[in-house]
């Protein structure tokens, strides 16, 4: 299926179920902002990798007006739906200030495996640890999906948007557990080193064993 969207290119990655909080303050999306709410009509977040407007992004769905500033701008809260690709963008709408985009809708696979899903998050949970970083999330760990995680395992930009192209469950919490694998050892020597540096001047207890 094809079809005719408004789109709000962004530097960001945003994945389904995502809830995305967002300040309008440029006329063309506040214009956008209005007409979706108008229509009840959702729009697409393309992700901008290296100053360009990339092949795929988000749609997402106006959930609510947290705020309506006086000078027009405004505080939208929105939420993922499904991942789109990007056809042809449409520059000039008539009577309208913002750009659009023809796209399709890749099928999407959301079955995973408890086991590898399960790798995965303690994988995370030892990744924050080791951070000082404290992360919870609100959905219960069995219903946890690699959307859910991957903004939390430390990715880049481009990699976050390699998972969003990636259209089986099972692909991605295996991209993230290859991701997370190769960053845990980094880490876990970066806390050693930082504890040598700590120890380093102090009063140390030594023994050279039983020599």
């Amino acid at each position: 299926m094809t079809n005719f969207i408004p789109i709000f290119p962004l530097g960001v990655v945003v994945y389904p179920d995502e809830q995305l909080n967002l300040h309008i303050f440029e006329p063309r999306y506040k214009q956008l902002i209005a007409d979706c709410i108008k229509e009840n009509k959702p729009f697409g977040i393309p992700a901008v990798i290296e100053k360009k407007v990339a092949e795929y992004g988000t749609l997402v769905d106006v959930v609510s007006i947290q705020k309506e500033y006086e000078n027009g701008e405004l505080d939208v809260v929105t939420r993922g739906t499904q991942v789109f690709r990007v056809l042809e963008i449409i520059q000039t709408i008539p009577d309208k200030l913002y750009t659009g985009a023809i796209v399709s809708y890749p099928d999407n696979q959301f079955r995973g495996n408890e086991r590898l899903q399960s790798q995965v998050l303690q994988a995370l949970r030892e990744l924050h640890h080791l951070l000082q970083v404290n992360k919870g999330f609100k959905k219960p760990d069995a219903e946890l999906s690699a959307y859910d995680l991957a903004h939390h395992a430390g990715l880049s930009l481009d990699e976050e948007y390699e998972v969003l192209h990636l259209f089986q469950e099972m692909q991605r919490l295996e991209y993230l557990k290859r991701h997370l694998m190769k960053v845990l050892p980094l880490m876990a020597e970066m806390e050693r080193l930082k504890d040598r540096v700590k120890l380093n001047g102090h009063f140390r207890n030594l023994t050279a064993g039983d020599l």
